[in-house]
């Protein structure tokens, strides 16, 4: 196997322009796969970021009740899931706000911030000068509110609800989700101070929580959760209220794969057909090495080797050619997508590469071995 080595390098040496003309293919079937993998992927990421990154993943409330004990049913939710991130209390009302004669329709939402700051990421959306509440009757509000009710920090403003009265609250902060539908409408506290204005006790209406892996909120998250709770209980994953989105993710990645199948085809059918070619170059000297002795799986061996070296040497040059596509992507194309590149992504391709031309010299091998000394004195 060694001899087969050694004879394999020396014919790829021999023949160095059609070597470094099958390795520079090999190079851009696995550059192309570095490529669009990693955007592919930063494309999803950055979709998944931008939709469901700052909101909650899985929401369980009660139809139309409040939910008391709620801190042991959030203690037993965030038991029976190793998948789930965090997991916070929230209590949502709804009712207007006015300031002078200027009246907005608003939704008053208390959290605990400890824990919600990680799903909203609030402090990275308030303002300068800003912060969240902390004591009784504190609010932040959206930066389209303060426009519409012309209000500024330290404003005192009074919340109506024609079921809880009215309350007046001190303004301490504003926030930007770049959502209109949030920074129009959300009015947000402390969880004791949206309790206090309902009256209801230690109560909340949902807990939400975010996932380490979102994509599997439906089939194993879900179910997880649904063992350790009553079936009073309804529960919200984002992917029954993005059927669109999930369907677009799974179309970017159906096409990654489509388009790197396509690659791998043409790598196998371009080495194979090479290899096939140099079987018929190098018969006169498989025949003498036939005629010294070699036996036919040393010679399949041969280019069995041939394929495995062009394989090594095309998945390293693709990957540095990917990684220079990407880097120059980023660099000169102004997008904002977020690239990522994942080191066992790239392991994996250079993995099918190599694995491919293997196996694409089996063909060209198979040959080799039923090379006889008589065809080769028969055809010259």
């Amino acid at each position: 196997m060694k001899l087969a080595f050694q004879i394999a390098k020396r014919f790829l040496l021999a023949a160095k322009k059609q070597t470094l003309v099958i390795i520079l293919g090999i190079a851009v079937g696995v550059s192309v796969q570095v490529f669009i993998g990693a955007l592919i992927s930063g494309l999803q990421q950055s979709l998944v970021d931008t939709t469901i990154g700052s909101r909650s993943q899985i929401t369980i409330s009660l139809e139309d009740e409040y939910i008391s004990n709620y801190q042991n049913l959030t203690f037993s939710v965030e038991e029976s899931s190793s998948n789930i991130k965090v997991i916070s209390p929230t209590l949502t009302t709804n009712g207007s706000i006015s300031n002078n004669e200027k009246t907005e329709s608003i939704v008053l939402r208390g959290f605990d911030f400890t824990t919600a700051d990680e799903i909203y990421k609030f402090n990275q959306k308030t303002l300068s000068n800003s912060k969240l509440p902390t004591l009784n009757n504190e609010v932040a509000l959206g930066i389209n509110l303060k426009e519409k009710l012309d209000i500024d920090i330290g404003d005192n403003i009074t919340f109506f609800s024609t079921v809880y009265g009215s309350h007046t609250f001190k303004i301490v902060g504003f926030f930007d989700f770049e959502v209109s539908a949030i920074n129009d409408t959300w009015l947000i506290s402390t969880l004791a101070t949206v309790q206090n204005i309902l009256g209801k006790g230690d109560v909340v209406s949902n807990i939400e929580m975010q996932l380490f892996e979102v994509f599997d909120a439906e089939e194993i998250t879900k179910l997880e959760i649904e063992n350790v709770i009553s079936e009073d209980f309804k529960i919200i994953t984002w992917i029954s209220e993005n059927q669109s989105l999930l369907s677009g993710l799974q179309g970017q990645s159906t096409s990654s794969l489509m388009i790197q199948l396509f690659v791998i085809v043409s790598v196998v059918l371009g080495i194979s057909s090479t290899l096939a070619i140099s079987v018929l170059q190098k018969s006169k000297q498989l025949g003498i090495l036939k005629a010294m002795g070699i036996k036919n799986s040393d010679a399949s061996f041969i280019f069995l080797f041939q394929g495995m070296i062009l394989g090594i040497f095309g998945a390293l040059v693709g990957i540095l050619l990917g990684i220079g596509l990407l880097y120059a992507f980023t660099t000169f194309s102004g997008s904002d997508i977020p690239i990522s590149i994942n080191l066992g992504f790239i392991i994996l391709s250079a993995g099918i590469a190599i694995a491919s031309s293997t196996i694409a010299s089996l063909s060209p091998a198979i040959k080799s071995s039923k090379l006889t000394v008589m065809e080769v004195i028969r055809n010259g």
